[in-house]
């Protein structure tokens, strides 16, 4: 027999690293021999994620092979390496893959050496791990505090975990699925590398993790609900039919637990190779399969029969999981065959579902802490009024009451603050970046010397114009679908994204809302630029476009700058 050798000394480190935190219980998680078998059926009994064709054996890239790659921002090899290597559950390379595909993700750059040591004593006052059980933050949710077989130690080490994430993160109000996360990790890492992880899932900018507000998780179960009714209709058209009592929302408000409750420990592990690259998406694509393997079986197996189902479907797609069917390998086989699911897709469904949910509840969070600036009858109060007439040179009254009218409701909550106009600081792109760009959103407005005023609602950063690509290259085009363009003089219009009031894919040239870079600012694109301002601010242009289908802002289209005014919002 010629099989492939895990290390040694890997596996030992591997076990005495887990060792202190996971249960001997577990141990039939990590039930795999040092030596690959010579027969298929012997391994398949040992673990299911290594299924394959008889006489053949996984072509396993190791760990050297995947930083290489990660060096040298060749992320799309390594999605591809991790959508398709089934690493036995015991392979000692996630101990280093893991760690790695997290840190890709960082953007704090104060997490040294000996950070989290240093925040463990600051919160709790030494570094030894007390016997008296640790408070949890209040965005942790007790009823979903899943430990997968951690001891007492490895538990009450998850506790500190997320207790020194939440005083180095005050922003995070709500996040059950962070303990679940930080238990998983508990398995394969020390309880430093488990916390730099975290914080890096937290902190991303370019792709999402971990949502941290009870907004942000109402907005992504609606939204795996609003893809399944499309990717998964039969499945959804079934459960309503034999549960007509039941709320649809009742069903998907508990997704992510079919996946962190449900699925057993290997098929677990092996959604979060790929999770901790491409983020997210990935526990759709899963949540979409289960419901359509669940559909499946239901047609045949009496076990899930309507009548069994009916009175508690949530609670019993978390059992179905328990027992799927699948390995794996077909399941995320068949959770990457989605077609028509990108990522594009995806976030304008979040999008549009946030906006909605924004302007339903305004603030329900914290909301009594603002200083409101807005009136009782949704006009800007006096302050505002005051505020505006005093920095303006652009707007008259009348112009900011339909401004505000059009704004999203949750920021007429705030005071617009003026953060650069060329009246003060001068004409200088490099200026208007250094006083502008970290703020979000920010409400840019134009006054030509035809005295034509127009000008655009930016729903981000203008920083992220530095941020990077899958392919290590700056992004052409940034922002969401809450931009849009607006005329005040001489014609009042709003133009909002084509893409709310449009359920079709409407193509790359519908989703250019910002872009910048040193020599120029643009806002909105595809078959021409709503905005386009040179890098002194002086001269620009306007046009028709694709992403807002707006007519030319003012009737030269080309234009002259005589003010240039940028507002954010106190408190944002």
């Amino acid at each position: 027999m010629v099989g492939k050798i895990i290390a040694l000394r890997d596996m030992d480190n591997f076990s005495r690293r887990s060792s202190v935190y996971v249960d001997p219980e577990c141990d039939k998680f990590f039930e795999m021999p040092l030596f690959i078998a010579a027969s298929t059926t012997d391994m398949t009994t040992k673990c299911q994620c290594w299924q394959f064709s008889p006489g053949k054996e996984p072509a396993l890239r190791s760990f050297t092979e995947i930083q290489q790659l990660l060096q040298q921002g060749k992320k799309r090899d390594v999605k591809s390496i991790l959508r398709e290597n089934s690493w036995p559950i015991n392979s000692p390379i996630r101990a280093q893959l893991w760690p790695a595909l997290c840190a890709q993700h960082q953007t704090k750059q104060n997490m040294l050496d000996g950070f989290y040591w240093d925040m463990v004593h600051q919160v709790f006052g030494t570094t030894e791990l007390s016997d008296k059980p640790i408070m949890l933050p209040a965005f942790v949710d007790p009823a979903h505090c899943l430990t997968y077989h951690l001891t007492r130690t490895g538990r009450s080490v998850a506790d500190r975990i997320v207790n020194v994430l939440g005083y180095d993160c005050p922003d995070i109000t709500y996040s059950p699925v962070l303990y679940p996360i930080t238990s998983i990790l508990l398995h394969f890492m020390s309880e430093e590398e488990a916390y730099h992880c975290l914080a890096a899932l937290v902190g991303s900018k370019e792709k999402v993790f971990i949502k941290q507000t009870k907004l942000q998780h109402e907005v992504t179960w609606k939204t795996v609900m609003q893809i399944a009714k499309k990717h998964s209709k039969n499945a959804v058209t079934y459960f309503q039919r034999i549960c007509p009592g039941v709320k649809l929302e009742r069903v998907f408000m508990d997704w992510c637990w079919w996946i962190l409750a449900g699925l057993p420990f290997q098929h677990l592990v092996r959604i979060m190779d790929c999770y901790f690259h491409e983020g997210i998406k990935v526990l759709y694509r899963v949540a979409l399969v289960i419901i359509n393997l669940f559909h499946k079986e239901c047609q045949s197996n009496n076990e899930w029969s309507p009548d069994n189902i009916k009175n508690d479907i949530g609670n019993a797609l978390i059992k179905f999981c328990k027992k799927i069917p699948v390995s794996p390998t077909k399941l995320l086989h068949a959770a990457f065959s989605i077609r028509g699911l990108s990522s594009t897709y995806i976030s304008r469904i979040f999008m549009k579902t946030e906006m909605i949910l924004k302007s339903r509840s305004v603030l329900n969070n914290g909301s009594k802490q603002l200083v409101k600036s807005r009136s009782s009858d949704n006009l800007p109060s006096s302050q505002s009024q005051v505020n505006i007439q005093m920095m303006s040179h652009t707007l008259t009254i009348r112009e900011l009451f339909t401004l505000w009218s059009w704004l999203p409701v949750r920021i007429t909550m705030y005071q617009p603050v003026l953060l650069y106009t060329t009246e003060e600081h001068g004409c200088s792109l490099t200026t208007f970046y250094v006083r502008v760009e970290q703020h979000e959103p920010t409400l840019m407005m134009i006054k030509t010397c035809n005295n034509e005023v127009f000008g655009a609602y930016c729903s981000t950063r203008w920083f992220e114009r530095n941020v990077k690509d899958d392919k290590g290259q700056r992004q052409a085009y940034f922002g969401t679908g809450e931009t849009f363009l607006f005329s005040l003089y001489p014609e009042r219009a709003k133009y909002p994204w084509v893409g709310i009031e449009n359920e079709k894919d409407l193509g790359h040239a519908s989703e250019l809302f910002m872009a910048a870079d040193s020599k120029m600012i643009t806002i909105g694109g595809g078959e021409g630029q709503a905005i386009w301002m040179d890098e002194n601010i002086r001269f620009g242009k306007t046009d028709s476009c694709k992403t807002f289908n707006n007519p030319p802002l003012c009737p030269s289209g080309d234009f002259e700058i005589r003010v240039l005014e940028v507002y954010g919002f106190d408190g944002v």
